[in-house]
């Protein structure tokens, strides 16, 4: 449960800096969003829908492989990348300015890998702790 909380939370913060970034630069806009007088970015996708998909990721390539979690990776980032292209061109949801779903493509999986990298260092983490309480008894 712990990982699952810190796995949330930490995507929440990097997505939010992320989309902050991409909306800063004017890459991508969002003329429908949640609560428009306060956030530019779109905030349910940043701290609820993505940060939902990366603990699923995160546990369905928990014991994989370098080279199962890049397969992995592409089952959420291709069908992500579809999905945006998609809805940006039926939708008023976001507007691409200077974005395409190659760029998409890469914001999904450099954010998957680094949870995946930051869950990694905190098991590193708690097995020397581990370790240490062993050798103290």
């Amino acid at each position: 449960m712990r990982e699952n909380l810190l796995i949330f939370f930490s995507k929440g913060v990097l997505a939010t800096l992320v989309d902050a970034y991409v909306v800063g630069t004017k890459r991508v806009s969002y003329p429908v969003r949640p609560f428009p007088t306060i956030f530019k970015t779109n905030i349910i996708y940043d701290v609820l829908f993505f940060p939902l998909l990366s603990v699923i990721w995160v546990k369905i390539s928990y014991n994989d492989r370098l080279d199962k979690i890049l397969l992995k990776s592409l089952i959420f980032s291709v069908p992500m990348s579809f999905a945006q292209w998609y809805l940006e061109e039926n939708s008023r949801l976001f507007k691409w300015k200077k974005w395409s779903p190659l760029h998409t493509f890469g914001s999904v999986n450099f954010t998957l890998f680094t949870i995946r990298g930051f869950v990694g260092l905190i098991k590193k983490v708690d097995q020397v702790k581990q370790n240490q309480q062993i050798t103290d008894h």
